[in-house]
């Protein structure tokens, strides 16, 4: 079962990605839980409890789902071989020793602390690299641009808690969440139409298909891979506001060109559209806070656990069932966890927005978001564990 669960990348790393999500946020929402309750709870980091939280959730959930997908379709794309085992086995243990050096940060010398926490990402880029390098495409290098932003976010981080930096936890955070948006509306803006273009036509329908205009992907894609840059370097908070809102508004856009309709009762299709969705709103949000209009804490939640939580739980789901020969069809827990993700990020959204719901509605995203990957977690168990299902024999029909 071990050497299973190495043998190829999107296993561990989806597993892990689930069961972080769960051990943090169960540690966050007990935090909240004392805290709200008067009490004064204290957790081992460093950091403060606040910032250990968002950036666990953005660098620690958010780069293991990054290195399942990536270590799963890259060979895909290239028609390479997959990474083997024991390098699985590395990029694995990189994610790992992170996850505890951030967990125990006030215990070990933060140098060694942005060591094990800034390892893995370089290791999962030499990989990548390596394998886009052989059919090299734009659309696909991509990827590594954004890699390369997603870790000089963590670093901005790290380099002040180094003394390096007077002010970089700040942009580093923001800038990590929108690394993982702008690829969000980089990839999702493609298996969303893509994926559902191919269920209609494997319906037999022919007409009124998703529509993907390249003007309106570029529209989407530039400013949204220009915010990390923008946040990075400090510019001005009219920059920023335009660079997101002209993303969130062409994301949306597009949109309403793919036939989200169609999906309703088909939920492994739905939950692109909605995530997706969510990631254009949020964006909206983000910019207009930068401006001075709403609550930017509600916009990062928005942005961080509907269109960020949603959209992977979508992709590394179903990437989990097509890899083990499963049927593309979300399993019944699968689906009702694609409901309470977006429902936590409209409870956190209220929470953010209005005060005077805080603490209720904060503890009620948490417990929708571990109700969420407990579901996921349990139903695909057994898919990231146990071998393939046996294939029917030809010329007989599945019983």
């Amino acid at each position: 079962m071990i050497k299973r669960l190495f043998a190829e990348g999107f296993r561990i790393f989806f597993l892990s990605a689930c069961l972080f999500a769960l051990v943090a946020m169960g540690v966050w929402e007990g935090y909240l839980a004392v805290e709200a309750g008067g009490g004064i709870p204290a957790l081992a980091a460093a950091q403060t409890p606040y910032i250990w939280h968002a950036h666990e959730m953005i660098f620690g959930y958010g780069s293991a789902a990054l290195g399942g997908f990536l270590l799963t379709a890259v060979p895909n794309w290239t028609g390479g071989k997959a990474a083997p085992e024991r390098f699985i086995g590395l990029a694995f243990l990189c994610w790992l020793a992170g996850r505890l050096a951030m967990w125990d940060s006030s215990q070990i010398p933060p140098l060694w602390v942005a060591v094990a926490d800034l390892s893995f990402l370089p290791v999962l880029a030499a990989k990548i690299a390596a394998q886009l390098i052989v059919r090299p495409k734009p659309q696909q290098l991509i990827f590594l641009l954004a890699l390369a932003l997603f870790w000089s976010a963590n670093l901005f981080c790290h380099l002040e808690w180094l003394g390096i930096l007077s002010d970089g936890v700040g942009p580093g955070l923001r800038a990590g969440l929108m690394t993982l948006i702008a690829m969000i509306v980089i990839l999702g803006g493609r298996v969303t139409p893509g994926f559902t273009r191919n269920a209609m036509v494997a319906t037999g329908r022919e007409d009124r298909l998703p529509q993907n205009p390249k003007g309106l992907a570029v529209l989407s894609i530039a400013p949204a891979l220009a915010l990390p840059f923008a946040l990075l370097a400090g510019l001005p908070s009219g920059v920023v506001a335009f660079l997101a809102i002209v993303a969130g508004g062409a994301a949306l856009a597009r949109l309403v060109l793919w036939r989200g309709g169609w999906t309703v009762r088909r939920p492994i299709l739905w939950t692109l559209h909605l995530s997706y969705g969510l990631t254009g709103a949020g964006l909206i949000a983000f910019g207009c806070s930068a401006l001075n209009v709403g609550s930017e804490l509600a916009a990062l939640h928005l942005l961080g656990i509907g269109a960020v939580g949603g959209m992977t739980l979508s992709v590394l789901s179903r990437a989990t069932l097509g890899h083990t020969g499963r049927p593309l069809v979300a399993p019944g827990p699968v689906a009702i966890a694609y409901m309470l993700i977006p429902l936590a990020a409209l409870s956190r959204y209220l929470g953010s927005a209005m005060p005077d719901m805080h603490d209720a509605a904060t503890l009620l995203a948490g417990a929708l978001w571990l109700a969420a990957f407990l579901l996921a977690s349990l139903s695909l168990m057994p898919a990231w564990l146990l071998p393939r299902p046996p294939r029917p024999p030809v010329g007989k029909p599945p019983k």
